[in-house]
């Protein structure tokens, strides 16, 4: 960002949220949270539970540059953490029943929650990914097509 004194604004030369891509952040994760294309909205992000389509169905784009490895499943722990302490901590003190009871509902009501939003995490992390370019959806369709998924990790230096 820089400061024009002459506007007294502040200006921003490139959609920082872009990262100079052209494609909206916030849209793209909106489209992969409901597990749809990020470029599309119409072809399915997912081909499993959670395994990423290799490219969509609809418009071809490919899909295999996707890196969201750890982070879906810290930040629906951290979701869900968030949506459910808080009633954990309600119900002890308006009703304050037996441990018991607490890990009757809360145990399970935590792992239902977290298998049902860790896909929808997972493909706005996808969706993030393709709208700011990161691990080669920055390319262009022509160009990705060309590129080897595996050559990426073969040029990564290994420390085994």
């Amino acid at each position: 960002m820089a400061y024009d004194l002459n506007q007294k604004t502040l200006t921003t030369p490139i959609d920082p949220a872009s990262a100079g891509t052209g494609r909206s952040v916030w849209p793209a994760m909106w489209k992969g949270f409901r597990s749809r294309c990020p470029r599309c909205n119409r072809g399915k992000l997912f081909s499993s539970y959670l395994k990423v389509s290799q490219e969509c169905g609809t418009c071809g784009q490919a899909l295999h540059h996707h890196r969201a490895d750890d982070a879906p499943p810290y930040f629906t722990m951290f979701i869900v953490g968030h949506l459910l302490v808080p009633l954990v901590f309600w119900v002890e003190r308006v009703w304050r029943p037996d441990l018991s009871v607490h890990a009757a509902l809360w145990l399970p009501l935590s792992i239902l929650l977290t298998l049902w939003l860790l896909p929808m995490v997972k493909g706005a992390i996808v969706g993030l990914q393709w709208a700011i370019g990161m691990h080669g959806f920055g390319l262009s369709d022509e160009d990705s097509s060309l590129v080897d998924p595996g050559a990426l990790e073969q040029d990564t230096p290994r420390f085994d």
